[in-house]
Order: structure tokens, then C-alpha cells, then sequence
């Protein structure tokens, strides 16, 4: 009977926590730009390579936290190393933090994954921005993720503009940045 009671309490808070998710998902798409959900995670990955000197110490630092990447617009992918399409994808965040540096922040978040399979992969791919891990589910869950991949993109006001659900194209990366460039 407690067991019971203990699996449908998980549940409900379950449904509760994806519903706070949700309800940032649905309120990207109807262009509300919300803040983007805090985090405070684990830097697994220090590459400051393509970011703005002035935010090298952020992407070197042990944590990162949100409120640090404020005054640049970011570009927030959430991927895992064992994921075919954040693989096939990949190549392309290189290539477009190389083409907008110092323009735009792009940060990798590392979910459901183990940090060295993490770092493997980030080698592997040349990645040449910073990455954190989510080591629980509190990120996946405050952002609404269904999967991975799937890539935000903040204004350089920490406001959620844009989404995308799987893996990105070329053509919808290049657009997304474009559009964070002119909003500043």
C-alpha cells in the first residue's frame, strides 16, 4: 500500500514538474519569449574558443549558471553523446560558433549521459564551445525536453525567442542565429 502511494506521489509530481516544461515549450511558440529556466550546472567542458574574452572566465569557471550568459545572445543545444542525430548535428553548431564568434554564445547541455562518454564525444566532434551536464532531470524537465537533440536560442536578455525540436538543419541554424543577431 505504500509503495502504491509512493509510485502515484512520484507521478503527480512527475506530471506536475513536465507540466512547468510545457508550458515554456508552448509559450516559445506563441512567440511569448519567457525567461529561460535557471540552472547552475557543471562545466564538463571548458572551451571559450568561439565566445567573447569577456566571458572567458564563465566558460572556464567549475559551474556556469544562466545569469552569467546575459548581454549575448545564446545558443543552447541539449544533446547526449549515444544520440545518432545530435552526432549527425554536430558538425554544424562547430561550424556556425566558428563562423559567429563572438557574436553568439553557444553552449552545449550534456543530458541523461555519462561525462566521459560526454568528453569523448566532444573531442571527437573538435566542439569549440562550452558544454555543462545535467546529471539529473531538473534542466530536461524545467525546458520541456522530449528528447534530445532539441536547441533553444536566448536573446541577450535571457529570454527563450525560439525552439527547435530534434536535430537542426543547416538552413534553421543559420536563420535562428541570424535572427538572435538583429534582435542584439
Amino acid at each position: 500500500m505504500i509503495f502504491v502511494g509512493g509510485l502515484l506521489g512520484l507521478l503527480a509530481y512527475r506530471l506536475v514538474v513536465s507540466g512547468r516544461g510545457g508550458a515554456v515549450v508552448a509559450a516559445v511558440r506563441e512567440g511569448k519569449k519567457p525567461k529561460a529556466p535557471s540552472f547552475h550546472l557543471k562545466v564538463i567542458w571548458q572551451r571559450p574558443d568561439t565566445w567573447p574574452a569577456r566571458y572567458a572566465d564563465v566558460a572556464t569557471a567549475d559551474r556556469l549558471s544562466t545569469g552569467e550568459l546575459r548581454g549575448m545572445p545564446v545558443v543552447m543545444n541539449f544533446w547526449a553523446s549515444w544520440c545518432i542525430p545530435c552526432k549527425r548535428e554536430a558538425p554544424r553548431f562547430v561550424a556556425s560558433a566558428t563562423a559567429n564568434k563572438g557574436k553568439v554564445l553557444f553552449l552545449g547541455v550534456d543530458v541523461q549521459d555519462f561525462t566521459s562518454d560526454a568528453r569523448k564525444f566532444l573531442r571527437h566532434y573538435k566542439v569549440n564551445y562550452p558544454s555543462v551536464r545535467d546529471g539529473t532531470r531538473s534542466i530536461y524537465d524545467k525546458y520541456g525536453l522530449t528528447g534530445v537533440p532539441e536547441t533553444y536560442y536566448l536573446d541577450a536578455r535571457g529570454r527563450l525567442v525560439a525552439h527547435t525540436l530534434g536535430e537542426v538543419s543547416v538552413d534553421e541554424l543559420e536563420r535562428q542565429v541570424a535572427n538572435l543577431e538583429r534582435r542584439g
